[in-house]
């Protein structure tokens, strides 16, 4: 993947949904858990060590799985390779929960499914498209994948 280091670095300084310094272990034979700065800022999980302002790495919270690993540890694995897993050790198991909750709310998959889905109920319930008004009620990424498609109220079926 290409990417703009100032651009993401830029990034990593804007205001975070969650930060904490965790535990931390890579992906790699013999990494060993250290603790970072981690802050998910939009869909990018940065992790920083301790004492420093620029990130060391980021993880672009796509396409991957996120799950408990115990009750203060969750992973995050890539589909494309699930054998890789990064580990983090939080402090507590509310701390974990949360983490894992702001985790999957930040993929944009899962801000896609939620708009098409509010998206449907607001036609449902007003007969109208919330998105027509912005002009782009026609494009493919807004657009429910099982074929469905928004018909007017009054000749929907119930």
């Amino acid at each position: 993947m290409r990417f703009n280091e100032k651009e993401l670095v830029s990034l990593s300084r804007q205001p975070s949904e969650r930060a904490a310094e965790l535990g931390m272990k890579g992906p790699k034979k013999g990494d060993v858990v250290k603790k970072r700065l981690v802050k998910l800022v939009v869909n990018f999980l940065f992790y920083f060590r301790t004492d420093e302002e620029e990130p060391i790495g980021a993880l672009l919270l796509e396409q991957c799985r996120v799950e408990r690993e115990s009750s203060h540890v969750f992973s995050i694995a890539f589909l494309d390779e699930a054998e890789k897993r990064y580990m983090f050790e939080c402090d507590s198991e509310e701390q974990c929960g949360e983490w894992i909750d702001s985790i999957i709310k930040a993929s944009y998959e899962f801000m896609r499914k939620n708009l098409i889905f509010y998206r449907t109920e607001i036609h449902r319930l007003t007969g109208k498209d919330p998105l027509e008004q912005y002009g782009i009620s026609d494009e493919t990424r807004f657009q429910v994948s099982s074929g469905l498609q928004l018909m007017p109220k009054d000749t929907m079926s119930m």
